[in-house]
């Protein structure tokens, strides 16, 4: 009886295990549906928020040497963008300048049809400033980007402390490397339902300001020259960076990252002309 009970158990154990890989098989083919999550309220891509001003945390003393110190900064008010720059919006761009040259594996097709709301990547610093510029708008300061990601709270993810998950930020996906637009990024709207709700996050994988993908996704640029001391000496009202460098800032990690590389704190850089598949941006504006 006994035998024969554990046979059963383990039919049973195979069956769902089963049923799990052809779950899994079915999502690899159309992508993050779990993070496929429709805007409803927040406004299309292309939306902003407005930041307020006033004061908060950046940098983290527990954080790597170009964190440090943690230091209060003030910020006037400012505009951001509530998404990443889409395929979309950025084709708009390379339809009316012919002088820009599409980013790597760039693919018109996909960049105008449904799986174009992904981030666009690949992009460089120099052609995010034209982007940005092209919209009547600017890429964000590195302190207005941290704020808009980290909120007055002192928080270490946009969500608050908890570690990420698949179903609140797309990362770690190194160790495959790059598939494709479809299955590689995510819609920027995503990472608002699913296992997150049970997580008690109410707002998905949204900063405090409500700001979707500002870990993983897409690394983004910001305006700033990259000053691994600057956070010593730097002003702290509207610090705008070094006035000079060999390289600009990246924030909020990409697909590609690792945990600790998705912390609203972390930093890395690129020179103006650097070309990368998990690079992409969202753009800013001062507030009237």
């Amino acid at each position: 009886m006994t035998r024969i009970w554990l046979l059963s158990m383990m039919a049973v154990l195979f069956l769902i295990h089963g049923l799990n890989q052809l779950t899994w098989a079915q999502e690899s083919q159309t992508g993050n549906s779990w993070l496929d999550a429709p805007v409803q309220d927040d406004g299309p891509p292309g939306s902003m928020v407005l930041i307020p001003e006033g004061e908060f945390l950046m940098g983290d003393n527990d954080g790597s040497r170009n964190e440090r110190p943690e230091h209060t900064v003030w910020l006037d008010a400012y505009s951001i963008d509530r998404y990443e720059v889409t395929m979309a919006e950025y084709q708009k761009l390379l339809d009316k300048d012919y002088s820009i040259e599409p980013p790597p594996l760039w693919d018109d097709g996909i960049a105008t049809g449904e799986f174009g709301i992904r981030p666009a990547v690949g992009i460089s610093w120099n052609d995010a400033t034209r982007y940005c510029q092209w919209v009547e708008k600017r890429l964000p300061t590195e302190a207005e980007w941290e704020k808009a990601a980290r909120g007055t709270d002192g928080r270490r993810y946009p969500w608050g402390h908890m570690q990420p998950f698949v179903d609140i930020a797309n990362y770690n996906q190194g160790t495959t490397g790059w598939v494709s637009y479809k299955l590689t990024l995510s819609p920027v709207t995503s990472g608002t339902r699913g296992m997150s709700i049970r997580h008690g996050l109410k707002q998905g994988g949204k900063s405090a300001y409500g700001l979707y993908n500002m870990a993983g996704n897409a690394a983004e640029w910001v305006n700033d020259w990259y000053g691994r001391y600057y956070y010593e000496e730097g002003p702290k009202k509207n610090p705008q960076g070094p006035a000079e460098g060999d390289f600009k800032v990246l924030r909020g990690g990409s697909w590609e990252d690792q945990p600790v590389n998705l912390r609203v704190t972390a930093r890395s850089k690129g020179g103006v002309d650097f070309q990368d598949l998990t690079t992409g941006f969202r753009c800013a504006k001062n507030a009237k």
